[in-house]
């Protein structure tokens, strides 16, 4: 893959969706960090569903540590790993406390210093809080960009250099919303939907389908 398709790509995703947004519900930096960290192994609706009720009540380190660990699983009891997930987000809290003054910190390596938030998670909030050039790469970008062949990799990592280095500089900050949307709708992981995708005529994959 050349770079005047990979140009060609992301002009189609930004012209479809010019200001693509994280489908989880937050309207902080702190917000979007639980949700980002409870949404592992889990959808974004069920995360929405459980934050839903938690936000108004508890929105803030200092509230949801007050909940508790056994309050804070009442809230997310829905969500996949809620066990593991509590005791993570009550110890992030506690750290943003001791050491941020519970300010979410705005370098990946504060960020990955807190329980619960791994890589991926620090890069979400770093593009999507504030704005800065990261790639989380899911399983969604995995597959999008190994099957088209815009970043091909053998795991995560490599996957996430090769888009940093590899996507056009004006489509950096918002690729990583056009490649999960995409991978989530379209380039799906069993039957993807060439014949309804945006770019199936740039796309380098071999066994496209075509109904």
């Amino acid at each position: 893959m050349n770079k005047a398709k990979r140009t060609e790509i992301f002009a189609r995703l930004r012209a479809e969706n010019p200001e693509p947004k994280t489908e989880l519900e937050y309207s902080s930096p702190f917000e979007l960090l639980v949700a980002v960290a409870l949404s592992a192994q889990a959808t974004d609706v069920s995360v929405n569903k459980a934050t839903r009720k938690l936000f108004p009540v508890a929105n803030t380190p200092e509230t949801i540590l007050a909940l508790g660990e056994d309050g804070l699983k009442e809230y997310i009891k829905t969500i996949g790993l809620f066990n593991s997930k509590a005791s993570n987000v009550i110890k992030m809290c506690q750290l943003l406390l001791e050491r941020h003054h519970g300010e979410v910190p705005q370098t990946r390596e504060e960020l990955v210093a807190l329980p619960g938030v791994g890589r991926k998670t620090a890069n979400v909030v770093l593009n999507t809080a504030f704005r800065q050039p990261a790639m989380a790469v899911d399983t969604h970008i995995f597959r999008v960009s190994n099957r088209t062949k815009i970043a091909p990799g053998k795991n995560v990592d490599e996957v996430e250099q090769k888009l940093m280095r590899l996507v056009p500089k004006e489509f950096l900050m918002d690729a990583h919303h056009w490649l999960i949307l995409h991978g989530r709708y379209t380039c799906v992981a069993r039957k993807p939907k060439c014949s309804a995708c945006l770019i199936e005529d740039l796309c380098e994959f071999k066994d496209k389908t075509s109904d």
